[in-house]
């Protein structure tokens, strides 16, 4: 658990680091709509190429984005024999004793998985190379033109970005109580069912009860420096969109049109 990436803000000094988080929280939001457009390999190549080239920029190495995406290939697994063993359309590629595997199985559980990495792979380069503040800042700028219809923009970025925040936190606390169990005594890899629950009860209690009194410091602590969420707020930072932060949102932009028109055959 102390290699878990997702969330957690690494200080390079990059282009990708010093761009405008509003333009990083755009583009995120095209590509993760491109993603979704069942554009085929080529469009997924598009993306894939864009964000490989954002990986790069940001100076990010490769070991810290596998991190991010290593927590996922058990569940990725899971998908593809489920998939494999349900699916029966198209044709049969290949027989494992005795079991016809599809050809649906193989290419529909290949899209999901390649959309899932997509999507994971972004989120990391926004996370990682974005300060939660300029997060914060990032998010309630673009949701200020919601204010018309109430909707509490700063509340929203600040929970967003305290989440966040206290994901990687969360990850070394239950790392932490993992190691005070065993030195106990508790097992969680070995035994019955039943004592495999009980070993997972006693580490989610102390995790709940650990996060509630973090929670609790966080508030005390933001009410002890005067901070009241329905009052108007100063900025000492202000942040202001730069030439190629509009180049960024152009090319996400420019990739979703593309996805767009190979989904309806206009390419």
């Amino acid at each position: 658990m102390n290699n878990f990436a997702l969330g957690k803000y690494m200080p390079l000094d990059s282009i990708i680091h010093r761009m405008d988080p509003r333009a990083k929280i755009g583009a995120m939001l095209l590509l993760m709509v491109a993603i979704f457009i069942p554009a085929g390999y080529i469009g997924y190549a598009v993306i894939a190429v864009l964000i490989i080239t954002a990986v790069f920029l940001s100076k990010l190495r490769l070991n810290f984005i596998w991190r991010s995406v290593k927590p996922m290939m058990f569940m990725l697994l899971f998908l593809w024999i489920i998939n494999v063993l349900v699916l029966r359309t198209g044709y049969v590629m290949f027989t494992v004793f005795g079991f016809k595997v599809y050809s649906d199985a193989i290419f529909q559980t290949l899209f999901i998985i390649i959309r899932l990495l997509l999507m994971i792979i972004v989120t990391t380069i926004l996370t990682a190379t974005t300060k939660p503040l300029e997060l914060t800042l990032g998010i309630e700028d673009l949701l200020t033109p919601f204010k018309v219809i109430h909707v509490p923009a700063h509340e929203i970025a600040m929970m967003i970005s305290i989440a966040l925040r206290f994901i990687p936190t969360l990850i070394e606390e239950t790392n932490r109580i993992i190691k005070a169990q065993t030195s106990r005594g508790v097992d969680l890899d070995e035994g019955t069912l039943k004592e495999k629950l009980m070993a997972i009860l006693a580490l989610i209690v102390p995790l709940f009860v650990s996060a509630f009194q973090r929670a609790e410091e966080l508030a005390n602590a933001m009410e002890a420096r005067g901070y009241i969420p329905n009052r108007p707020r100063t900025r000492y930072k202000q942040l202001e969109m730069t030439f190629k932060d509009y180049v960024l949102l152009l090319l996400s932009t420019l990739i979703l049109i593309l996805n767009i028109c190979i989904w309806k055959g206009f390419i």
